[in-house]
């Protein structure tokens, strides 16, 4: 359900007014984890749903205005999944922390949208949002790219089938401010339903600049099966990186019943990485069931993570098998 608000700018002549609209919408998720295998606070180095027994989500609430001339959205996070996806703030204001997303836009012309603010990543099969996942849980390749930028981005429309991005913005994550005066550099082209993306910049002082490509697609096989493809590489020289794929296929069993699974591989290059360490190489199996009911959606899911080193109960394990029950709440 999405609450709209409607207020009306009388000019010069009482009878000419413009309608704007303002829309609410957001979500509510929860949910329950426990270990299979391996120690009992074991969780894969992934971001969310890696708290232990009952947890909580976030709340996630979005405000909205879109006109012919343009637009706002303001997406507001609280709750552990909310202060994981903004890790990097408050870096100044002492509420930045809620800010997922903060961006208002002016459509230039038909083709032509520009954006200024902070927004979500355009890397990555996955989001921040669990309304918008098959899986409750996220991938290594979504953990270990971006979250959020802020800048300033073009986006144009080459032609019905086929899109492209440019764009500027602060390093990758620093939401608030810009105090290092570096700048990194986003590139997107999209034809249909598959986006290749490529962003290059100094994330720090004293550090060569990164470079990450990355390719998604989402693609209706029929009516009731679907796949979903990923597939990145991040690099930043002499200090190390990443590169990995993965696929998502999924059935609809029926309007209320889904199934489908995530099969990832991904590897952290020889001089360094940013998750196990230097040279690993981690698998992620996980499989989802999920029922919905109207506005409610209920995700079970059996994960399977295997290193190539010993990662879990106390470093002697290289296997962690784990369930997941969550509760997604749209609004």
């Amino acid at each position: 359900m999405t609450l709209a608000l409607t207020s009306f700018t009388a000019f010069a002549d009482d009878a000419d007014t413009v309608d704007v609209s303002m829309t609410f919408r957001g979500s509510v998720d929860t949910y329950f984890r426990t270990n299979l295998s391996g120690g009992k606070f074991d969780a894969p180095a992934s971001s969310f749903a890696n708290l232990n027994g009952f947890a909580l989500g976030m709340v996630n609430i979005i405000a909205e205005q879109e006109t012919e001339q343009g637009g706002f959205v303001a997406d507001l996070v609280f709750g552990p999944r909310g202060t994981d996806a903004v890790f990097a703030s408050p870096y100044y204001s002492a509420t930045g922390n809620i800010v997922n997303q903060l961006y208002a836009y002016w459509n230039a012309s038909e083709k032509l949208v520009l954006t200024l603010g902070n927004f979500n990543t355009f890397l990555g099969y996955e989001v921040i949002s669990p309304v918008d996942n098959f899986h409750y849980s996220t991938s290594y390749l979504f953990s270990y790219g971006p979250f959020s930028h802020t800048g300033l981005k073009a986006d144009y429309a080459l032609s019905s089938d086929q899109s492209l991005m440019i764009a500027i913005m602060n390093p990758t994550d620093f939401t608030e401010m810009n105090d290092i005066d570096l700048y990194t550099y986003g590139l997107q082209y999209g034809y249909k339903s598959t986006y290749l993306n490529f962003l290059y910049g100094k994330q720090a002082d004293g550090q060569a600049a990164t470079f990450q490509a990355d390719l998604t697609g989402a693609y209706e096989l029929s009516d009731a099966v679907s796949l979903g493809v990923n597939a990145s590489y991040n690099e930043t020289p002499e200090i190390g990186g990443f590169y990995g794929a993965a696929l998502y296929p999924a059935v609809a069993l029926s309007d209320a019943y889904q199934v489908g699974m995530r099969l990832e591989y991904f590897k952290e290059l020889a001089i360094g990485g940013p998750v196990y360490g230097a040279d690993t190489q981690s698998f992620d199996a996980t499989l989802t069931a999920s029922y919905s009911s109207g506005n409610l959606r209920l995700i079970s899911e059996v994960r399977l993570d295997q290193t190539s080193t010993p990662q879990f109960n106390a470093m002697t394990e290289k296997t962690l098998a784990s369930f997941v029950l969550a509760a997604v709440y749209t609004f």
